[in-house]
C-alpha cells in the first residue's frame, strides 16, 4: 500500500512538471529549437576520444567547432556533449553532421520518451540514464546518441554518467572495443545504461526491504501493546 501511494505521488508529479516543461514550446513550428528540462547555467563541457586499434587521443575541447573535422575520419570518433542547454552551439552541431531539424529538437527536449530513428546516413536513439552520485541520490537524465560510420555523438543533461568502464577499456586496450567501430562503441554505451538500471532496481529493493521491515516491526509493537494484558499491581507484577 506504502509502495502504491509512493508511485501515485511520483506520477502525478512528474507528469505535472512534465506539462509545464511542454508548453514552453507551444505555437512554435516544428523543428524550433527550445531547451526544454531543468534550466542551467553552467558551461557546456565537450570530449573528444578517438581511436582505432593502434591511436588513441583524448581531450576535452575548447569550442565546439574543434570536433568538426573528425565527421569523416578513419578512425572511431566518440564525441561526449555534456550539456543541451545551449541550443546555439547544439544547432552548430547538427548543421555541421548534417543532422535532421527535428533531431536536433528531440535532443535539447529532455522529456523525450526512449526511441530509435533510422535515417539515411545515421541513427538516432534516445535512453533515459539512471545512476546514484556520490551521495547516494538517484539521478535521471536524458540521453541522445547520434551514430554514424565512424563517429558517435552523446548528449547527455550533464557531467556524470555510467561510461567510465568504458572509458578505460578504450584507454587500455582491453577487450574488442578498438578493435571494432562505432556501431560497437554504441552498443556498448547503451548496455552500461541497461546495465545499469539493474543495479539500482538492487540498491532500490534493498532500502524498500529495510523500510518493509520497519514499518512491520513498528505496526507489530504498536499491536501487542493493545493486546497484551496490562500488569496487575494486586499480584506485585506491576
Amino acid at each position: 500500500m506504502f509502495d502504491m501511494l509512493f508511485f501515485k505521488a511520483y506520477y502525478y508529479i512528474t507528469v505535472s512538471r512534465l506539462i509545464k516543461k511542454i508548453s514552453k514550446a507551444k505555437g512554435l513550428p516544428p523543428g524550433t529549437l527550445v531547451h526544454i528540462g531543468e534550466q542551467k547555467n553552467s558551461k557546456v563541457k565537450i570530449t573528444l576520444i578517438d581511436y582505432d586499434q593502434s591511436n588513441f587521443q583524448e581531450k576535452e575541447l575548447s569550442s565546439v567547432e574543434e570536433c568538426f573535422s573528425y565527421k569523416d575520419k578513419a578512425t572511431v570518433s566518440w564525441i561526449n556533449i555534456d550539456g543541451v542547454h545551449q541550443v546555439d552551439l547544439i544547432e552548430k552541431i547538427g548543421t555541421q553532421f548534417g543532422l535532421h531539424p527535428l533531431i536536433l529538437e528531440d535532443i535539447v527536449n529532455t522529456s523525450q520518451r526512449p526511441k530509435m530513428e533510422d535515417y539515411e546516413n545515421y541513427l538516432f536513439i534516445v535512453l533515459k540514464m539512471i545512476y546514484a552520485n556520490n551521495q547516494s541520490q538517484i539521478l535521471t537524465e536524458q540521453v541522445s546518441l547520434v551514430i554514424g560510420k565512424n563517429f558517435v555523438i552523446s548528449f547527455q543533461e550533464t557531467e556524470g554518467d555510467v561510461f567510465n568502464s568504458i572509458r578505460e577499456r578504450i584507454r587500455n586496450n582491453k577487450g574488442r572495443i578498438r578493435k571494432l567501430g562505432a556501431d560497437y562503441l554504441a552498443y556498448t554505451l547503451i548496455d552500461a545504461i541497461i546495465d545499469n538500471y539493474f543495479v539500482l532496481l538492487e540498491k532500490i529493493g534493498e532500502r524498500l526491504e529495510l523500510v518493509s521491515t520497519r514499518v512491520c516491526t513498528f505496526i507489530a509493537d504498536l499491536c501487542f501493546s493493545h493486546i497484551l494484558p496490562k500488569p496487575i499491581p494486586a499480584l506485585g507484577l506491576a
